[in-house]
């Protein structure tokens, strides 16, 4: 290549049209990617930096979507003038993506041997048998146990770490030259996003490929990129070698970033405040039934003997893997779930009541979900959400007085209350999420699970979140249930830990102390993963203890 980047982007610009509106997305970016270098593009959603990796394949919706100006060189083609032929012979075998959230990126109704050998059949010519035998040699490279056992498995059947080796896997089946990856650990596991970015640096080593890497994360463009572009509002403000840019940022917005993870320490418990919730020996055994009589012949154990107390002004952090039963464990104490074992909220026994007895107290107890936009109905305005919960607990309250509960509701959580009207598909990330505790706080509660409310949003938007959650339960007393698998989130906002694996305890206690001196090798292991990345191979036999 004569000493030329594999790829070069030069005064790249993307605008999409509405109706007779245009917007700059992307406004005359220029950036490079050496043959075996990896160069990250980070800043926040809405920078342009998705826009960018998929410009570079040509996946954008070209009906709305159009490039005023640049150039997208590689390996010194023009590929904003390649034709669709041209194209398909670029994607998948030189350049391929690997995207945010591998379960919707994979087909639901392919087995993974299929949707492999889908790619080798179109881009090689292999037969069956030669495919097969490809496929089975990706899934060894990226770390899938038993490999000929998940060849007839469908992307549900598999984890969420598991789904993102396969979505590699295909990625790598033609030994591209350029590897893009959207995102690929933004929803995994601190465990799992280590060991995944230690694949793909494994991989890149043996095969010599390119890595556009494109992400919020700080800690993974520091450990993982040797050159980085830092994007906001559809221009690159600073580019360099990513330890210059982290030891000596130039740009405000590069100094925000970087100083953008959550501070502080969480308030101390009060003893004398009231229990708001408490369980003992909770568990949530589902049944596994075989056979044409379909008896039951074991249990899966997803929350097995779990014993909380959580006071007024409290927060309790639950952490583990995929899998390690936290979510359940939320959603069995709000009984949402079936569940054995005594459950009190607010002094009363809850676990045998059924949902009409419930009602009354559901105004009490709220809960906010990891994705808002999933949670939030996309056919109602935000007044009709937020309100919601007021027409079921309080039918009679007037119109105009739920609209004013909403407007502070909106106001409490950071929120113009006069965009009250509009509807989830017209906010940022952070907005919806406000909008989401605003559905929960308008009913005045005093227990809030909150399951995973940050980890799909950016560092300076998960700032906000973790102040905005402080302020609420200042000013409220409120006790919260925080469930994640970010533990510097739960380090600035919990008092307490919890450590699930399995569905069981393996630590619990005040959180200080299991954050400065853990004592079980799969704590230890987590919090590896989470404050050092490069540690987690070595860590790795902690975690499958």
């Amino acid at each position: 290549m004569s000493g030329k980047p594999l790829l070069e982007v030069k005064d790249l610009s993307v605008a999409f049209r509405q109706g007779d509106r245009v917007m700059t997305a992307v406004d005359r970016i220029s950036f490079t990617v050496d043959k075996g270098e990896t160069v990250a593009i980070v800043g926040e959603s809405g920078s342009g930096k998705s826009i960018s990796a998929l410009s570079v394949v040509r996946l954008l919706n070209y009906g709305a979507a159009s490039h005023p100006s640049g150039q997208i060189l590689f390996k010194g083609q023009d590929l904003l003038q390649a034709d669709e032929d041209a194209m398909r012979k670029v994607r998948g075998n030189d350049i391929t993506m690997v995207f945010q959230e591998p379960m919707t990126s994979l087909n639901p109704l392919h087995t993974v041997e299929r949707q492999i050998g889908e790619i080798l059949k179109v881009h090689r010519g292999m037969g069956a048998e030669a495919a097969r035998v490809r496929t089975l040699d990706l899934l060894t490279k990226v770390g899938i146990p038993e490999p000929e056992t998940r060849l007839k498995s469908f992307p549900h059947q598999l984890s969420g770490g598991q789904r993102q080796r396969i979505m590699i896997a295909m990625a790598l089946a033609n030994e591209p030259d350029l590897l893009i990856a959207d995102e690929p650990t933004t929803a995994l596991d601190v465990t799992v996003q280590a060991q995944i970015l230690t694949l793909l640096r494994e991989l890149q080593a043996e095969t010599g490929m390119a890595i556009l890497f494109i992400t919020h994360d700080l800690t993974i463009v520091r450990r993982l990129s040797n050159r980085v572009c830092v994007m906001k509002q559809g221009h690159i403000v600073e580019a360099g070698a990513t330890a210059d840019v982290f030891a000596h940022p130039q740009h405000a917005y590069t100094k925000a970033l970087l100083a953008a993870e959550p501070k502080g320490t969480p308030p101390k418990a009060d003893a004398d405040a009231p229990v708001v919730a408490a369980t003992d020996d909770l568990k949530v055994w589902f049944p596994i039934k075989r056979g044409f009589l379909r008896r039951t012949v074991g249990h899966v154990k997803a929350v097995d003997g779990v014993s909380i107390t959580l006071k007024a002004g409290q927060t309790i952090g639950v952490v583990g893997e995929s899998g390690s039963g936290k979510t359940t464990l939320g959603q069995a104490i709000l009984r949402l779930i079936s569940s054995q074992g005594p459950i009190t909220v607010l002094g009363r026994r809850i676990d045998g009541q059924n949902s009409k007895s419930l009602r009354p107290l559901r105004r009490d107890m709220q809960i906010v979900f990891q994705d808002p936009y999933g949670s939030l109905s996309p056919r109602m305005s935000v007044v009709e959400i937020v309100q919601e919960g007021l027409a079921v607990q309080n039918s009679s309250l007037s119109r105009a007085e739920r609209r004013d509960i909403v407007a502070k509701a909106l106001t409490d959580v950071g929120l113009d209350p006069s965009a009250m009207d509009r509807y989830p598909h017209e906010f940022s990330g952070g907005q919806r999420q406000r909008i989401a505790i605003a559905r929960a706080m308008a009913l005045d509660p005093k227990f809030v699970v909150l399951d995973e409310p940050t980890s799909a949003l950016d560092m300076t938007v998960q700032v906000q979140i973790v102040e905005l959650l402080r302020k609420l339960q200042r000013e409220r007393g409120l006790a919260y249930l925080f469930i994640s698998h970010d533990l510097k989130v739960v380090r600035a906002l919990a008092d307490e830990l919890v450590v699930m694996k399995s569905g069981k305890v393996v630590e619990q206690g005040p959180a200080a102390q299991i954050f400065a001196a853990p004592q079980t090798p799969y704590t230890q292991a987590l919090l590896a993963a989470a404050f050092r990345i490069d540690a987690a191979p070595a860590l790795a036999g902690a975690v499958n203890q």
